[in-house]
């Protein structure tokens, strides 16, 4: 019994010296931070990002009446002369460049610039329609009816039913016409024929592929085409700019 006794009191020895396991210390209120000023600075631009408008998804018009060949088809490319400098006249028309045409008009436009794809071409848009308040500023530059309709009359770019275009190689460059866009002079005639041979092929394309599409040229202009499938009202709608 009183070895019995014994070993008892050396198993309640051992056991109680034997090391337990430690617990982690809370960490001291202060020593968790966090960095506010980057989630307030990370939150302002999250809201500027989603506040910015973009131009692209913007069905900020009347879809029943218009179409923006920009939303219909971003392999189009968009140079809007007259909201440049680049034009005529010399002076900025408009102040952002939107290209919107009647919604047939801009399937045209569409089709056949789907079709020159398959060639490795395609359309560079140089103007579209163009506000009748526009048309009265270029008049008053130049009352000159064989170059600037009458905006009393209008235009059928007045109407979002005329387009001035260009071809193009796959990688945007354009195709060699003959005369820049808005001269006027012979040479920008679709008859004229004293030009070089690749030319002469490149307006003829040009020509073929708008007029297999309902569109009619003018004999003063190898850029202008107005669709003659429909008639439409002039229209004094001006776009918005962002």
């Amino acid at each position: 019994m009183k070895y019995a006794l014994a070993f008892l009191s050396c198993l309640l020895l051992i056991n109680c010296n034997r090391p337990q396991p430690r617990q982690p210390s809370p960490a001291p209120a202060d020593s968790l931070q966090v960095d506010t000023a980057g989630l307030a600075a990370a939150d302002t631009a999250l809201t500027a990002i989603e506040s910015k408008p973009v131009q692209q998804s913007r069905l900020d018009y009347d879809t029943t009446q218009w179409a923006d060949i920009a939303l219909l088809d971003s392999t189009i490319r968009i140079d809007m002369k007259y909201a440049t400098t680049d034009n005529f006249v010399q002076e900025k028309m408009y102040d952002c460049g939107r290209c919107f045409l009647r919604p047939e008009v801009a399937k045209a436009v569409l089709a056949a610039h789907r079709e020159l794809q398959l060639q490795g071409l395609g359309l560079k848009m140089l103007d579209c329609y163009r506000p009748r308040p526009i048309q009265w500023k270029l008049w008053e530059k130049t009352p000159d009816p064989r170059y600037v309709a009458d905006p009393r009359e209008g235009s059928m770019h007045n109407r979002g039913a005329a387009v001035d275009l260009t071809l193009v190689d796959a990688g945007g460059r354009e195709l060699e016409m003959g005369t820049p866009y808005d001269f006027f002079g012979p040479e920008a005639h679709p008859a004229y024929t004293n030009l070089p041979d690749a030319v002469l092929a490149n307006r003829q394309l040009l020509r073929e592929t708008m007029l297999g599409q309902g569109f009619q040229p003018i004999r003063s202009e190898w850029w202008h085409f107005s669709y003659g499938k429909q008639n439409y009202a002039l229209s004094d709608m001006l776009w918005k700019c962002y």
